[in-house]
């Protein structure tokens, strides 16, 4: 399997309402040096101004991002060029990451590469330490700053150490 850390940015809650302004993608493997960068134009005149924000863009700068559907499609190229096996969508928060991602597969380009399912790297930490009160975030070596490929690959490095360190067993 090839996993793919992604992390993504949004102006608010939710996929269609609102927009996600950028993400990052880290193939995770030892090296951590197949990346992909996309920072998407707004498809909806709502945002959340204090959502907005944590992407460190104003709502101008958005406006001049790339068409949704060209990232869309060069995301899906990318996974395509660097997966050799099946690609398996992996977050720290899945459950609003893979809502953006998959729902802007689906919208724009009629499919999603990683099929129906995805996975959580803080849930599988917590099941790793038998605790759901535990966090895996002091495993990443990467600062956590907001950019999606940042923090991707700060996330995937933690998936890397869960391997190396507890004894995961995980194929990349």
């Amino acid at each position: 399997m090839a996993y793919i850390m992604v992390d993504i940015e949004s102006d608010g809650p939710i996929p269609g309402d609102f927009s996600m302004i950028s993400f990052g993608a880290v193939l995770v493997n030892e090296q951590l040096d197949k990346t992909f960068y996309g920072k998407l134009k707004p498809i909806s005149d709502k945002f959340i101004p204090e959502a907005l924000a944590v992407s460190g863009h104003s709502r101008g700068e958005t406006l001049t991002f790339e068409e949704p559907n060209i990232v869309m499609l060069n995301f899906a190229n990318w996974i395509k060029e660097v997966c050799k096996d099946r690609p398996i969508f992996i977050s720290d928060n899945n459950g609003f990451d893979w809502m953006f991602i998959c729902w802007y597969f689906h919208h724009f380009i009629g499919a999603n590469p990683f099929g129906f399912s995805s996975q959580n790297l803080g849930s599988l930490y917590k099941g790793i330490e038998k605790d759901t009160f535990k966090t895996f975030k002091h495993l990443r070596k990467t600062k956590h700053t907001h950019n999606p490929v940042d923090d991707a690959k700060g996330n995937a490095e933690a998936l890397l150490t869960m391997k190396k360190e507890f004894g995961l067993k995980i194929k990349f």
